[in-house]
Formats: C-alpha cells, sequence, structure tokens
C-alpha cells in the first residue's frame, strides 16, 4: 500500500485511509470509523441509517459526501463514502460515544503527522523504518525494504513520464519483471508463500529484495535510453530488465546450490530474528 493510500491504527483498529496531495489532506473511510466509535456488528447498516438522517436534517455531510475506492477485506476495490478530517469532526457531533473525545486527538495527531513528513521526509522514513522493527524485522531487512521502495518509486516516476497508466499497466509491467527475474507471476509468487493479501516485498528475503531492485532498477535505465512511445515497448523493456536480474539469480543458484525464491515470508523471517534475539541474550 502506498502513502496516498494507507491503513491507519486507532486502538488496534484498521481505518482506511487516502492521502490527496494536490488538497493536502486525509480522507477516512466513515464506515470504518462507525466500527470504531460505535462497536456496531453491521457499521455499514448504521452508517445507511444515520446518513439517511442527516439528509433529512439538511446535513452538509450527507449531502457532500465523496467516494473514493477502497480495498475491502476480501481484497478488491469498491467505492467507500469518505470524510475529511473538518467533515469527521461533524460526524462525531451526530454519534453518541465514549470514543469521540481520544478519536478528536487521534485524527489531529494523523493530521500533523503527515504535514511534518511533507516538510521533512525523513521523519516518514522513520516511521517506517519504526514500523517495521515494531514487526519484528532486522535492521538490515529494513534498510534493504527502505532502498527498493526508493528504487520502485524511480521505476514508476520513468512510467508515468512514459504515459502508462497507474493501476493495470503499472500491474502488468510489474508482473513481467517479477516473471522474468523470479520465474514467477506475482500471484505465482504469493502463492508459493502462503500469502493472501500482503505486500510481496514486505515478505522477501534480502537476496529476493536485492534482485528484484536489481530488476526493477535494470528496467528504469533502459527506459531512459530507449524512451518507449507505446505500453507494448514500455512491456518489452520490463522483460528485459527482469531477464538481467534473472541471469544473476540463476548464476548465484549454480555458485551456491540453493533456490533465491523461497517459500521464506514475514512470520518466518521475524521469528529467525526473534530466535537469535534470544540467543543472543
Amino acid at each position: 500500500m502506498t502513502k496516498e493510500n494507507a491503513i491507519k491504527l486507532f486502538e488496534q483498529k484498521q481505518v482506511r485511509t487516502h492521502w490527496d496531495e494536490e488538497q493536502e489532506k486525509w480522507y477516512f473511510s466513515i464506515v470504518d470509523v462507525i466500527g470504531i466509535l460505535t462497536d456496531s456488528p453491521n457499521p455499514r447498516k448504521y452508517w445507511s441509517v444515520l446518513k439517511t438522517r442527516l439528509k433529512a436534517e439538511g446535513s452538509e455531510l450527507a449531502t457532500n459526501c465523496s467516494q473514493l475506492k477502497m480495498r475491502s477485506t476480501d481484497g478488491k476495490l469498491y467505492n467507500t463514502d469518505v470524510a475529511d478530517t473538518e467533515q469527521l469532526f461533524r460526524l462525531l457531533q451526530s454519534v453518541p460515544s465514549k470514543k469521540a473525545e481520544p478519536f478528536k486527538l487521534w485524527l489531529a495527531k494523523v493530521g500533523r503527522e503527515r504535514l511534518d513528513e511533507i516538510e521533512d521526509p525523513e521523519i516518514g522514513i522513520d516511521r517506517i523504518m519504526e514500523t517495521y522493527l515494531k514487526k519484528g524485522y532486522s535492521k538490515e531487512w529494513v534498510n534493504q525494504r527502505l532502498k527498493s521502495i526508493e528504487v520502485r518509486k524511480e521505476l514508476t516516476d520513468e512510467w508515468e513520464n512514459r504515459g502508462i497508466k497507474r493501476g493495470q499497466e503499472y500491474a502488468i509491467l510489474t508482473d513481467e519483471i517479477t516473471k522474468a527475474w523470479s520465474g514467477l507471476s506475482v500471484k505465482e509468487y504469493k502463492k508459493h508463500k502462503e500469502l493472501k493479501k500482503e505486500n510481496l516485498r514486505d515478505n522477501m528475503t534480502n537476496l529476493e529484495l536485492v534482485l528484484n531492485m536489481l530488476a526493477e532498477a535494470t528496467t528504469t535505465e533502459i527506459s531512459k535510453e530507449k524512451k518507449p512511445k507505446s505500453f507494448l515497448e514500455s512491456k518489452k523493456i520490463a522483460n528485459d530488465g527482469g531477464t538481467i536480474a534473472g541471469n544473476t539469480r540463476r548464476e548465484i543458484e549454480v555458485k551456491t546450490g540453493k533456490k533465491i525464491v523461497t517459500k521464506t515470508n514475514a512470520k518466518v523471517i521475524s521469528t529467525k530474528i526473534d530466535v537469535k534475539k534470544i540467543k543472543g541474550k
């Protein structure tokens, strides 16, 4: 998940969010917020009834409610009612809840953190590192992961410059790169690691991350030189970049006698780290 689309936690409960770069404001899933405030078994129905009442009262919150595509529990994207911070404060006045005040403080904190990150990007990097470390990853792995995010950003910037459309076209090119270097499509790779909705890169070993970075960085450089003018040309370049990293993978496997693409996922990675810490003590 990108910085623009992320999940924020309030009391360990998830709130889907979207950061609008142009307006410089957060949008929050109203249903998620309702679920937290009311502990309702059916927050969607609760919001539907409340929305009808607010419309009857002439509330701007109900009439000016926006929708954005957000990922649901089934992994698919659906149009979701969202509200900015100001609108959520109004919503809090309409929902009787003991959590209203702490939620207001949480909203203020979320807004402040994002603005801080705009002023100083290093703050955002520090927060990402802290999140990964709390999940049990080693500092070495986190450093690789942060580097992979930088490499990926350079690639998507290049794709954007070449007129590649976000979403499906990005996914197709990513799949092309992944299959060329690893021998597996993204879907096959995730199945190999027994993943569902989890981020594939968050479940790669150090060496897998390095080869994935090599594939994406190489694709970026080839694209800059070739300056593709169509999606099909970019697809060919994605395959070329992935193939170079794939050749490197095969050479390493021949020398070590070990497979690079493994079933190892985040659970195994963090468990290994915890064991090392225990032994160290």
